[in-house]
């Protein structure tokens, strides 16, 4: 079958875990014998890059065009929020993504069309795959078709942008461009209600359907070191995602630990300032997979601090595939993955002295934790890529037969 794969961001242009998400799926699909491509965005390079043009090949030959804006998806820190909001309203009605999506489908002849996060690449996109009449399979990442930034922060629900017209009029919009697509996949059924409750998809079937593990070779973590409580922090270095937070927070925990950080992002010289001035940070930086298996042999548990709702995180996959269990925020989608007591605990968003209670109780339960290491493991084994994709295919041959 042939497949067009289409999402703002694909590797190595990256943000978070929807592309690497993407870029899974893109190549069990292909390995299956399927004939896939993808189309992407890339920073502005010239004029021809207003087109979609063959930038690279991993298994499958990937498209990449700029799509006509103030500024490319990655690069919005660096601008203020008035030309953010601009941005938003060109990325929602601009006619420039429509353009280049047809081009595509045109030259590619797929028989579906499978979208990701759409944002940055351009809403009028998805009126190239209506008027084509070919199955649509779009898959939601987080609430970005709600509230542009794609963050809700926890006690901030009621803020005043979310309950301006503005944002009403905005959600409208959106709404009505993205329209029905034949399928709609949500990693978690907190975001499948999210939009549910907010009129989106009207039409569509909805799906919930865990994103797939990441593939992670970890060897069994054998018996635990002697030394003090060992914690990881591993993804984006923003304040939403906790990281401050959870520093602060470990300043009230009375028993000894060691704190490992990995990822990057704009809170880079806050957390290599702290790891200079304490010796129990460690700043890692951006680490390979090969190097987060590490980390994740060596910590007795991963920290998802959030403050912002979330809907699958990539990190709590990675955590329990490699039979290390999870202290999180219980907000979003989380729960879904963490189960209580059995492979993490759960602690109130942004409550640093829950926070600290959670690390205390686990502190107390390592033993437990690393004997339940292979049940953590095994937990996993619903997730794989393969059941992901069997499901996938399942869902667009119904897709094609409507």
């Amino acid at each position: 079958m042939r497949l067009l794969i289409v999402s703002n961001l694909y590797p190595p242009y990256a943000r978070g875990g929807a592309e690497q998400v993407a870029l899974r799926i893109a190549n069990e699909l292909f390995v299956r014998g399927h004939e896939v491509s993808v189309l992407s965005t890339m920073p502005f390079a010239g004029f021809s890059s207003l087109h979609p043009r063959v930038t690279e090949r991993d298994l499958e030959p990937i498209e990449r065009f700029y799509p006509l804006n103030l500024y490319h998806t990655l690069n919005d820190a660096a601008y203020p929020s008035p030309v953010r909001a601009l941005w938003h309203l060109i990325d929602l009605w601009g006619p420039h993504p429509k353009q280049a999506l047809s081009e595509a489908i045109r030259h590619r002849a797929p028989e579906a069309v499978l979208t990701h996060n759409l944002k940055g690449l351009g809403l009028q996109a998805v009126s190239a795959i209506r008027k084509s009449g070919l199955p649509h399979v779009h898959t939601i990442h987080d609430v970005q078709l709600s509230i542009p930034s794609g963050l809700l922060i926890a006690g901030h629900e009621r803020d005043l942008f979310t309950l301006t017209p503005a944002r009403w009029l905005y959600e409208r919009a959106t709404i009505r461009a993205f329209g029905s697509p034949d399928a709609v996949i949500s990693p978690s059924r907190f975001l499948a209600d999210f939009y549910r409750d907010r009129g989106f998809f009207p039409d569509s079937r909805m799906e919930i359907l865990p994103n797939p593990a990441p593939a992670f070779d970890v060897r069994p973590r054998g018996a635990r070191q002697d030394g003090p409580l060992r914690l990881l922090y591993a993804g984006q270095l923003e304040p939403h995602k906790g990281v401050r937070f959870l520093l602060e927070a470990l300043e009230k925990l009375t028993v000894p630990f060691e704190l490992h950080v990995a990822g990057e992002g704009s809170l880079v010289p806050l957390i290599a300032g702290w790891a200079s001035r304490d010796a129990r940070v460690t700043f890692h930086g951006f680490v390979s997979l090969e190097h987060l298996s590490k980390l994740l042999q060596l910590c007795d548990a991963t920290v998802v601090p959030s403050l912002c709702y979330e809907n699958s995180p990539t990190v709590i996959y990675e955590s329990l595939a490699a039979g290390t269990p999870v202290v999180a925020s219980r907000i979003g989608g989380v729960g879904e993955l963490v189960r209580d007591g059995e492979n993490g605990i759960l602690f109130e968003p942004g409550n640093a002295q829950a926070l600290v209670a959670s690390l205390e109780k686990l502190c107390a339960s390592l033993a437990i934790y690393r004997a339940r290491e292979e049940e953590i493991r095994r937990g996993m084994d619903a997730y794989a890529l393969p059941k992901y994709v069997d499901r996938l295919e399942e869902i667009i041959a119904t897709c094609r037969r409507a």
